[in-house]
């Protein structure tokens, strides 16, 4: 079950780092606001990245044998492709609020949580540096989804959502912190949306 959902998480990277060069985003839909969260690790990707080619073009230098080099060469460009798509599939894959405040968090292909617009009863921007991995569950049922070390939004919910870890083992929490490179905008929709009136409600009547 973990490797089918590993061999799932790098085709839709893939998929996404052909988003990436199409200039799309994946799941936006009209009206929505989607929300970068690339900020603090872009300079991370791109250094890897380079660290990646450095290393192919001083092997194709120092290995003297072809058939060692060829290995080690399709092991290095497949590593410098995998750090464009895991960078391709957080770009193309934003955190989305919904017109009527719905809230999708994502990281890349790899994460991906819906909370109902009715689950969510309070916003917030707080800027928080957990200690840990990018997905950090809490004692007191607070889920951190990291980005570069930090969070900068909070999100309260009216009662424990159910979300999937990347290799499959489920959780619950009752609030959400992540990350926005504009949490100030990620917030303000999320408390429009909350006081939005619903399409099923009727109008207030004359005074």
């Amino acid at each position: 079950m973990s490797v089918r959902r590993l061999v799932g998480h790098e085709m839709r990277a893939l998929h996404s780092l052909g988003l990436w060069v199409l200039r799309r985003r994946h799941a936006v839909p009209e009206g929505a606001l989607a929300v970068p969260y690339t900020g603090p690790q872009t300079a991370m990707m791109y250094g890897l990245l380079f660290v990646s080619l450095v290393e192919t073009v001083m092997l194709a230098l120092l290995v003297p044998w072809p058939v060692v080099h060829g290995v080690l060469l399709v092991l290095d460009v497949y590593g410098v492709v995998f750090v464009l798509a895991l960078h391709a599939s957080c770009v193309t894959r934003p955190h989305v609020v919904d017109a009527d405040g719905a809230l999708r968090i994502r990281y890349g292909g790899r994460f991906d949580l819906r909370i109902p617009a009715d689950a969510v009863t309070g916003a917030r921007v707080e800027r928080r540096f957990p200690e840990g991995g990018p997905l950090l569950l809490g004692a007191d049922g607070v889920l951190d989804l990291v980005v570069g070390g930090q969070t900068t939004v909070t999100v309260e919910l009216a009662g424990p959502v159910e979300f999937v870890r990347p290799l499959g083992k489920r959780g619950r929490a009752r609030a959400v912190r992540f990350h926005a490179d504009d949490p100030g905008a990620a917030v303000a929709a999320l408390t429009r949306g909350r006081r939005a009136p619903s399409p099923n409600q009727d109008p207030p009547g004359p005074a």
